[in-house]
């Protein structure tokens, strides 16, 4: 009877999960072995321009979409196999660009997919401890303030997340781009004018400020939640034996924080690893690119109309993979720690 209860509670999850996680998923993954393209016809045309005294006329071929009886255009889908994945990766250029030593770093980060990677990368391991260690800054602090002050704090603190990721990287984009108030601040500040959307690092560095600034505050309030649990009587028997702040911190308070602290790594890691609202936001294309806004691009038809649809989807399953590489050892930390609690 348990059993079956169990199941009835469990069957609607299960089915929604089926139905808008594993099929579509499942989707992916075939499509990343396939190329989808228009079925074009070649079609001999003579154009002629006005001449005199006979015209001059040459023969041009074109290629025309073939359509369906309903009128629309015939797509074909062709199994690839891994094409779409070495499309991307490019191993023969990756080989000969290491061969090269340090001198072929240049070449390896002009192919797409590596120069996506390297900034995803950088973007989420910096950021991620600039995240935890000022929202659980911020955390402590607010613990420490009068009640009368706490709730005020928390509410100017937590504006920053509050705002929609694009709209608040365009706003950043809007003050330092051209003529924009904090270009010429600085600018009337130093006597010289700086470029920030002219160089690719001065972008980053831009979209990671704007990133912590915008995640810390999902920290802080995770933090100081938990800060509230903290057993009162471990704190009191700490401040017996002589503990100091800092000892109280380290052998107190953050041990009763490490699982939420693994929890925030986990959801930012998750998060960084897709960035691309900032890319949007900040139209930084033409410098910095994301895993996600490479998958997106692939997507966005060309002057045939075509969509890479299989590379767009190597692209994701390449980037689910790197957040499963991420995420493994600190769910298996996080899974050690249980079993060694439990026992």
């Amino acid at each position: 009877m348990k059993n079956r209860i169990f199941l009835l509670f469990v069957a609607p999850s299960v089915f929604m999960m089926l139905v808008f996680i594993a099929l579509p998923l499942a989707s992916v993954i075939g499509e990343s072995f396939h190329n989808t393209s228009k079925v074009l016809r070649d079609e001999v045309r003579e154009q002629c321009t006005p001449g005199f005294p006979s015209p001059v006329c040459t023969q041009i071929r074109q290629a025309f979409p073939v359509l369906k009886p309903d009128g629309t255009v015939l797509q074909e889908t062709v199994w690839v196999g891994f094409e779409n994945y070495r499309t991307l990766l490019q191993p023969d250029a990756v080989m000969a660009a290491l061969a090269k030593g340090w001198s072929g770093l240049g070449a390896l980060l002009s192919i797409d997919f590596y120069h996506a990677l390297r900034f995803t990368l950088t973007f989420t391991f910096i950021t991620l401890p600039f995240v935890i260690g000022l929202g659980l800054l911020l955390a402590l602090v607010l613990n420490g303030l009068v009640p009368a002050l706490k709730g005020p704090v928390i509410f100017v603190t937590l504006l920053p997340f509050i705002i929609t990721p694009v709209i608040g990287s365009l706003s950043i984009r809007w003050l330092f781009v051209g003529d924009g108030i904090m270009t010429a601040a600085i600018a009337g500040l130093t006597g010289t004018t700086y470029a920030f959307f002219g160089q690719a690092w001065t972008i980053e560095a831009l979209m990671i400020l704007y990133r912590i600034w915008h995640v810390t505050p999902f920290a802080f309030i995770t933090f100081y939640a938990g800060l509230q649990s903290v057993s009162q009587d471990a704190m009191d028997a700490a401040i017996v034996d002589g503990a100091s702040r800092l000892e109280r911190l380290r052998y107190v308070v953050l041990p009763h924080l490490m699982p939420l602290i693994t929890f925030v790594a986990l959801i930012h890691m998750m998060d960084s690893y897709r960035v691309f609202d900032e890319v949007v936001g900040f139209a930084s294309s033409a410098y910095v690119i994301s895993l996600q806004w490479l998958t997106y691009d692939f997507l966005v038809p060309d002057s045939a109309g075509n969509r890479a649809v299989g590379l767009a989807a190597a692209s994701s399953m390449l980037t689910m993979l790197g957040i499963v590489i991420l995420l493994v050892p600190l769910i298996r930390n996080t899974i050690r720690t249980h079993r060694s609690g439990r026992a």
